[in-house]
């Protein structure tokens, strides 16, 4: 459910955003990015997109040549580059471009940044009789040295911690004007300087070289490193203006089986499936080490309208699965994100995919874990338990509409007009009406793929413009519509039927149908609701302790597997949601709750079956004696 939000906090030492997009936690508390710095965002993106198959060359010169919304200011890299390293540098950056030149383009936009960063330092160093100008320039320089930061963390540690000693020796050397005429400090200029060499060498070496070695990856790890030969491992990084967080406020969860009022611990398939679907431990690399899980994407089985990868996603909401950069030996080379689809009610909506291509929920759902993500092959327990909770997701509750498809008593007039419109037959649409395909008594569904001319095909003769019928219900909740959510409304979708189909309906026809579609894909419930002790830790609290309570079936079963595989997603994740806690004086309980998940792990490793049991009893009896300071 909540999975995608744990391991979220653990990306902050990569720059991707700001305090935490690794541990993706099961709760969004995920802090916003800071905005960058318009050339770094710019580069780090161009780097990102520059390492996709085939290279998005339009889309990296967009990058530098319009301004970002993951950056600040009103100007983009190109601008800032000619204000700060002259016109040479952002005329180099725009021949690599044209020249469609990969390594020309690191050489480039890597010297460009750097220079444009030690501008910036040489303008403080001229400042510092004006110590407010000197800071304006130190932070200027600090923001572009953020481009590199975590990659000379990762690959030259010993230079990391000798750059950072030197960028606080810069930052309190350069003076400061004190407050209202009181605590002025005058600057240290042999220190300022010092520092400023230390800095300046550092990146003339490393991001300026004569000849950058030829690279694989655009990742810019420093020169020295590279020339080395020394192998480093970078960790997964995202480009600026990426967002794994789920969305705001959280869709309601509707479970089928909850409704009925079944606890989830007496269902232990479905737990797991639950666990399953919150883990990132299915997937492969970089899915797994940025913290992406199935509920990344449908969180609470809904669609996260957040989600955002610039490169994967043409838009929020969105994403390109088939691509390089989640599995490269499953890249279809086509820039084909799409929009992501609600999972509610997917036992009734099938078959799956977009297009409808794969016909059995258990073969779909393996395509994703180890094509479209890279995971190894699940074990037939996995996709037992997966399927066992997925086929639980039911649709939201709605007053409007009744079980058979029909409007109610609470339905508007006007949507009682429209639902006459909706099942009206148009010689236009060869004697169909749009409840041919949406058929009301079916949950809105024809479980069919049709080209109702949505897209451009890629060749002649192709059949590849054929999507699958999606429901209605809940339809005012996964906005933008269409496969590649090109329209923003339902107002929107009539009128495109309207003129794509020639139908010639009447503008107040349009509104009537419109609400007609707003009824059916109304909600009494749409969102998730806080309130006293019901808060976003409680819900995930609760939600890992069922998680864990499958161990009641797996320790006597001495499944190992499965059970480090629980552990090995809940335990870290126990520790991460604390920070969200409401009662913080019981965060030393959870910590204690997860350190014990842990050293379960640590007794199945050594095939010490009855320490395992009894670290279990220890925790069960400790999860109820705290029970009641979870929130």
């Amino acid at each position: 459910m909540y999975g995608t939000m744990r391991r979220r906090l653990l990306t902050a030492t990569l720059g991707v955003l700001v305090a935490a997009l690794f541990a993706a936690s099961s709760m969004a508390h995920i802090v916003t990015e800071s905005p960058w710095h318009p050339i770094a965002a710019s580069y780090r993106t161009m780097m990102f997109l520059g390492d996709l198959k085939p290279v998005p060359w339009d889309k990296i010169r967009s990058t530098f040549e319009k301004p970002l919304q993951a950056a600040f200011g009103s100007k983009s890299a190109q601008e800032k580059l000619l204000e700060l390293d002259g016109k040479t540098a952002a005329e180099s950056v725009v021949r690599a471009i044209e020249a469609e030149d990969r390594q020309a383009l690191y050489s480039a936009a890597t010297r460009g940044l750097s220079r444009s960063l030690r501008r910036h330092l040489q303008m403080a160093a001229n400042n510092l009789d004006d110590p407010s100008a000197a800071a304006r320039h130190i932070e200027d320089a600090r923001s572009l040295y953020r481009a590199f930061e975590s990659f000379i963390k990762q690959a030259d540690p010993a230079a990391y911690r000798k750059l950072g000693r030197a960028w606080l020796s810069l930052t309190s050397s350069a003076g400061s004007a004190g407050v209202l005429g009181s605590g002025e400090v005058l600057p240290d200029r042999p220190r300022f300087d010092a520092a400023h060499d230390d800095i300046n060498q550092y990146l003339i070496a490393n991001f300026e070289a004569e000849r950058f070695a030829d690279r694989d990856r655009l990742t810019p790890v420093p020169e020295s490193v590279v020339a080395s030969g020394r192998k480093v491992e970078i960790a997964a990084w995202l480009p600026p203006g990426s967002n794994l967080n789920d969305q705001d406020p959280l869709p309601r969860l509707v479970l089928n089986f909850e409704e009925r009022g079944i606890d989830e611990r007496d269902l232990p398939l479905v737990a797991y499936g639950d666990m399953l679907f919150d883990s990132p431990e299915i997937s492969g690399n970089p899915a797994k080490s940025l913290g992406l899980t199935c509920s990344t994407c449908h969180n609470r089985s809904d669609i996260n309208q957040s989600f955002m990868i610039p490169g994967v996603s043409h838009q929020s909401g969105a994403a390109d699965v088939d691509g390089t950069f989640f599995n490269p030996s499953f890249n279809d080379r086509r820039d084909d994100s799409l929009d992501i689809p609600s999972l509610r009610g997917l036992r009734f909506t099938g078959p799956y995919g977009r297009d409808g291509r794969f016909a059995s929920l258990r073969d779909f759902t393996r395509n994703v874990i180890v094509n479209e993500f890279g995971g190894k092959e699940p074990t037939p327990y996995m996709l037992d338990a997966l399927l066992a909770y997925m086929l639980e997701f039911d649709f939201l509750p709605n007053k409007k509409v009744d079980g058979g498809g029909k409007l109610t008593k609470f339905a508007s007039d006007a949507a009682r007009r429209g639902e006459k419109l909706f099942r009206k037959p148009f010689a236009q649409m060869d004697g169909k009406s749009c409840a041919s395909c949406h058929i009301p008594s079916a949950n809105f569904l024809d479980r069919r793929a049709h080209n109702i001319g949505s897209q451009v095909e890629g060749y002649e003769g192709s059949r590849e413009a054929a999507y699958d019928t999606p429901t209605l219900l809940a339809a005012q909740f996964t906005a933008p519509y269409f496969h590649d959510g090109s329209l923003p409304t339902l107002a929107a979708v009539v009128d495109w039927f309207n003129e794509r189909y020639g139908l010639e309906l009447a503008t107040s026809q349009r509104a009537d149908l419109t609400s007609y579609l707003e009824a059916v894909g109304d909600a009494d419930e749409p969102y998730e609701v806080y309130g006293g002790k019901h808060t976003p830790f409680r819900l995930a609290f609760e939600e890992l302790s069922t998680f864990a309570s499958t161990l009641n079936t797996l320790l006597p079963a001495r499944d190992a597997f499965h059970a480090k595989l629980m552990i090995d997603t809940v335990a870290p994740d126990l520790s991460a949601d604390a920070s969200a806690m409401a009662n913080l004086p019981a965060k030393d309980k959870v910590y204690e709750l997860a350190t014990i998940l842990t050293d379960i792990g640590k007794a199945i490793d050594r095939e010490d079956w009855l320490g395992a049991e009894e670290l279990w009893a220890s925790f069960q009896k400790l999860e109820k004696q705290y029970d009641s300071a979870m929130y």
